[in-house]
Order: structure tokens, then C-alpha cells, then sequence
């Protein structure tokens, strides 16, 4: 009979499941690889991932959801080491150039998987979430650092973000990030300069 500790540290089929997916959607696509693939490589029924997900959409959602889940997750580790709202503002595209050296990155998984979601579908709500996050992220930290128009800086510095992202992936080029943090300090140091102006004009 096996032990507790044995028992307890075998990774349960959602999780062998999530872990397949996540492995052959991110490096293939969620459209060339099928189910059969998935409970193959997860070593579980087919039935096992219909009663755990009701269909691959949903499964592909899960697999959306756990990857902004680890990158929220990186990005907020990576902003514990920066002081001032210019440096965690800044720091996010530190994070993000982090996620470009990784082995096998192969661009943002939400925007892959978006391309062939159909609209409203779960997929398009689990690529929305994500966008949402980096959106109100760069918000708050704009908001912070107290410029005039936090969301229009936002709305710039998520364009830029987008960006590094598909030139990491497209030119396989992961400095991509360097050159947007430097693009994103000179937004922000205008706004700041913007809001001042503002400030000593009243």
C-alpha cells in the first residue's frame, strides 16, 4: 500500500491534464492539437477530461486562465523589488523580458489561442481577462506615480507591452523588452513633465 507522502505528491488527472495541455497547446497551438494527444500524454481517460471540462474549450480556457495565473504571479514577484512608482512601472516590462528569455517561449499563448477563438466564446473571455490585467495593471501603477491621464499612459504603455510580445516571438529577438522599457520611460517621464506644467499653471 502506498504511503500518505507518495499518495499525496501524485499530481492528479486535472492536473496531468492541465500539464499536457499547457506543454502541446502553448509550443503547437490549441487547434492542431487535438484531445486524443491530450489524454495521451496526460496518461488519462478521455472520459476523464470531458467530466473535468466538459469539452476542449473549456480545457483550452483552463490552460488560459493557468498561464495569466503564472504570469501575474512573475510579473508581481519581479515588481517587489522596485521602490518607486517610476521603477515598478517600469518594471514590468523587466518581468515581461524575463518571460522572453524562458526555454521554448513562444509568444503570448492568449493571443495564439485568440486568433481562432470564436467570438464570445470561452477562449475570447480567458484572452479578455488577461488584457484586463495588463490594462488595469499599467493603470494603477500610472495612477501611482500620479501623472494626469493614467489611463490614456496606460492604454500607451499596454500598446508597447503588445508589441515587445510579438517582436520577441516574431523576430526571436528577447531584447524586445529592453527596447519597450526605454520607449515606456520616456512616456512616462513626458506625463510626469505634462502634469507638472499642468501643476504650475494653476
Amino acid at each position: 500500500m502506498p504511503s500518505k507522502a507518495t499518495t499525496a505528491s501524485k499530481p492528479s488527472a486535472r492536473e496531468r491534464l492541465l500539464a499536457a495541455a499547457d506543454e502541446l497547446f502553448y509550443s503547437e497551438g490549441v487547434q492542431t492539437v487535438g484531445i486524443d494527444r491530450i489524454v495521451q500524454k496526460a496518461g488519462v481517460a478521455k472520459a476523464s477530461l470531458y467530466n473535468l471540462f466538459g469539452s476542449k474549450e473549456e480545457l483550452v480556457q483552463a490552460y488560459l486562465d493557468a498561464r495569466h495565473a503564472d504570469t501575474r504571479a512573475q510579473v508581481e514577484r519581479a515588481l517587489t523589488r522596485f521602490r518607486t512608482p517610476r521603477e515598478r512601472l517600469l518594471g514590468v516590462f523587466d518581468a515581461q523580458g524575463q518571460l522572453f528569455t524562458e526555454p521554448g517561449f513562444n509568444g503570448c499563448a492568449h493571443m495564439t489561442a485568440s486568433a481562432e477563438a470564436q467570438p464570445g466564446s470561452p477562449v475570447e473571455g480567458a484572452a479578455d481577462r488577461y488584457r484586463l490585467w495588463v490594462r488595469t495593471l499599467f493603470t494603477d501603477l500610472a495612477r501611482e506615480a500620479g501623472v494626469a491621464d493614467p489611463e490614456d499612459l496606460a492604454r500607451q504603455l499596454h500598446l508597447l507591452y503588445d508589441g515587445a510580445g510579438v517582436s520577441a516571438r516574431m523576430d526571436r529577438d528577447p531584447s524586445a523588452a529592453t527596447t519597450a522599457r526605454a520607449a515606456a520611460a520616456a512616456l512616462f517621464d513626458a506625463a510626469v513633465k505634462d502634469k507638472e506644467l499642468v501643476d504650475a499653471g494653476r
